[in-house]
């Protein structure tokens, strides 16, 4: 910026302040990130009952999309997610409870359908599988230290090597 207020050009107009930038990205970021955080519900698959709606809400952010595997029936556009999304609702205006819905649903397509499967002796494995790996590569690290301290000491030079290494330093290392 010039001393007169100008920018660098010459014009009139003084260059944006840092701050002014700052506010710039955040605001590009925002707007860049906002269809991601919105849901993929659609208008004509929402309740009229809110309390409904909040429960259904509820029920499909807990369960996982079949065809997306990362993110909940409620915020998948497959077409899958969204028949889920509509059995959900379906079920709860014929009166079913939370877990009723829950568990018809995977009934029908087993505990992958949760997004937060429960710790039974079925999913015992998933749970413990990153425990049993890191205890594995405790035990390697512990197994391959004992192994080196086992090791013997190599053997000292003899003094031809002595020689050898000594005529090298003082030649600059061309033997």
């Amino acid at each position: 910026m010039r001393p007169d207020g100008g920018n660098i050009l010459g014009l009139g107009r003084p260059a944006p302040s840092r701050r002014a930038g700052l506010c710039a990205m955040v605001m590009a970021l925002g707007l860049a990130l906002a269809p991601s955080l919105g849901h993929a519900v659609e208008p004509d698959e929402v309740l009229p009952d809110k309390r409904l709606e909040a429960r259904a809400r509820a029920i499909s952010a807990g369960l996982r999309c079949l065809v997306c595997q990362n993110q909940s029936i409620d915020d998948s556009n497959a077409p899958l997610a969204r028949d889920l999304r509509i059995l959900v609702r379906q079920r709860l205006q014929a009166g079913d409870s939370d877990a009723a819905v829950r568990d018809f649903v995977v009934a029908r397509y087993g505990e992958f359908v949760l997004l937060k499967p429960p710790f039974t002796t079925t999913t015992f494995l998933l749970w413990s599988a990153p425990f049993l790996i890191l205890l594995a590569g405790g035990g390697a690290v512990a197994v391959n230290a004992l192994r080196r301290r086992r090791l013997a000491p190599p053997p000292p030079l003899t003094d031809e090597e002595k020689a050898r290494f000594a005529s090298s330093l003082d030649t600059g290392g061309e033997a």
